[in-house]
């Protein structure tokens, strides 16, 4: 008998064991049906506390004064579909006559109170059409990516981060916004977010270049699928002039193949890399920048020098590179007008924009200050205690909150290592080939401790 009373406290504890470990699986379970019939029998009422009602129009006026009957209520929008999802809810709105998409999402964060949810994300569909994306747990506490979608080499489309909506965030190099700037403090997963974005371009036919001022701590242990790596100012000046002079090369091959002439389909007519034929197509390259400050810093007239060059290179290479293929990851902590003249050119050419936790609202205003004020506020909120979680922009004016997977430095490793024979050579990169360390075998003597000490 007692076992039977029991059960229900058993039960209980079953089920909030499975919210805190299984988070998905609960909201599939229970979480969904219960917040499903609490949103249809709040919604009259919550859209009407927040506004997003209309007035009963003058013909329903007219009609309910002549058949003396009470004056109508405020018509909320029509549900077109409401669809259940593995992270929360999708709800499809048809607007009435006078509404703006803009309404719902300014009154996300009041929609997200009234529903009892985790999160509320409104876009516009198509005219007239507002779909909110609600989701009914934290996404971002635990970051689990889904499985990879196979793609081909020549999509350039790598899934990064995992956003608050439940979507993949995606690093897509053949969509507008071909550059991207990712800016954060020190610790709050910027090198994390670059080193998951090399692990998912290393199965690719692409090419590889890092500048790592750091003098190569992070960009080194990856050097075995880069086809080029420079790790002091000195040598990233060099490799920029390389890398310009091999573009102006995929130039003079673009142009030597348009061939332009009366009897040309228009299908063949180009003016960048991808509409050439296959075996004529260059590789697309990717240039990693870790901490563009130390190329931008100088104490004397030489490194001023050298400065200027670093910075027009990097100008050139982000509003001519599209073309050529060439797309730049500039990565830093601070990007702006500090860092003298050409930077605010530089930066306006990086329509990608990733902001982690930031050391004031000026750095989170130099990457979204120009996009959203929304953003800026998103990226100062940012909490110290979840490393990696940053907001993810673009010229468009639409951000959202995103927060990529704990790639280990030791996982990173090994797949550019497995992936090593992929690396492509140009002959305008060669001398920045970086040198790979020798391997030790299994086996092999090692010299004593203290001996590799006192050599040092």
């Amino acid at each position: 008998m007692s076992a039977l009373w029991l059960t229900p406290g058993v039960v209980l504890v079953a089920v909030l064991l499975l919210r805190w470990l299984r988070p998905t699986w609960y909201w599939m379970a229970f979480g969904v049906t219960f917040a499903a019939i609490r949103v249809l029998i709040r919604y009259r009422s919550v859209m009407d506390a927040c506004g997003l009602t209309v007035p009963p129009s003058r013909w329903r006026l007219a009609l309910a004064r002549m058949a003396n009957r009470p004056v109508p209520e405020a018509r909320s929008p029509r549900i077109l579909r409401l669809r259940p999802t593995a992270t929360g809810l999708v709800l499809r709105l048809k607007l009435r006559p006078g509404q703006d998409a803009y309404d719902f999402s300014a009154s996300a964060d009041r929609l997200r109170h009234s529903f009892a949810l985790h999160n509320v994300v409104s876009r516009e569909i198509r005219s007239g059409v507002v779909e909110l994306r609600m989701t009914g747990y934290d996404i971002l506490k635990r970051v689990r990516m889904p499985p990879a979608e196979p793609e081909p080499d020549v999509a350039l489309r790598v899934a990064v981060a995992l956003r608050e909506d439940g979507q993949v965030h995606h690093r897509d190099y053949r969509v507008p916004g071909p550059h991207a700037l990712n800016v954060g403090a020190t610790k709050s997963g910027k090198s994390v977010y670059q080193r998951t974005l090399v692990t998912g371009l290393a199965p690719r036919n692409v090419v590889l270049v890092g500048i790592d001022c750091k003098n190569g701590v992070e960009l080194s242990p990856l050097a075995a699928r880069f086809t080029a790596l420079a790790d002091n100012p000195g040598e990233s000046a060099e490799l920029l002039d390389a890398l310009v002079a091999y573009m102006g090369r995929v130039y003079e091959l673009i142009r030597a193949e348009q061939r332009i002439s009366v009897g040309l389909p228009d299908a063949e007519i180009t003016a960048d890399i991808w509409d050439l034929p296959v075996h004529l197509r260059p590789v697309p390259v990717v240039l990693l920048v870790d901490e563009v400050a130390e190329l931008a810093l100088a104490a004397n007239k030489a490194e001023e020098a050298r400065r200027d060059q670093i910075v027009t290179n990097l100008v050139r290479l982000a509003q001519l590179g599209r073309a050529a293929g060439i797309h730049l990851e500039v990565c830093g902590q601070r990007f702006g007008s500090e860092l003298g003249k050409g930077i605010t050119m530089l930066r306006a050419q990086l329509t990608g924009r990733t902001a982690h936790r930031v050391n004031d609202e000026t750095s989170a205003h130099m990457a979204f200050g120009d996009i959203s004020p929304d953003a800026v506020l998103a990226a100062v909120q940012i909490d110290k205690d979840r490393p990696g979680t940053a907001v993810a922009g673009d010229s468009s004016g639409g951000w959202s909150r995103i927060r990529a997977p704990h790639t280990t430095l030791r996982k990173a490793v090994d797949i550019c290592n497995a992936h090593a024979h992929r690396t492509p050579e140009i002959p305008e990169l060669a001398p920045f080939r970086p040198q790979l360390p020798a391997r030790v075998l299994v086996g092999e003597v090692q010299p004593p401790k203290h001996a590799a000490a006192s050599a040092f």
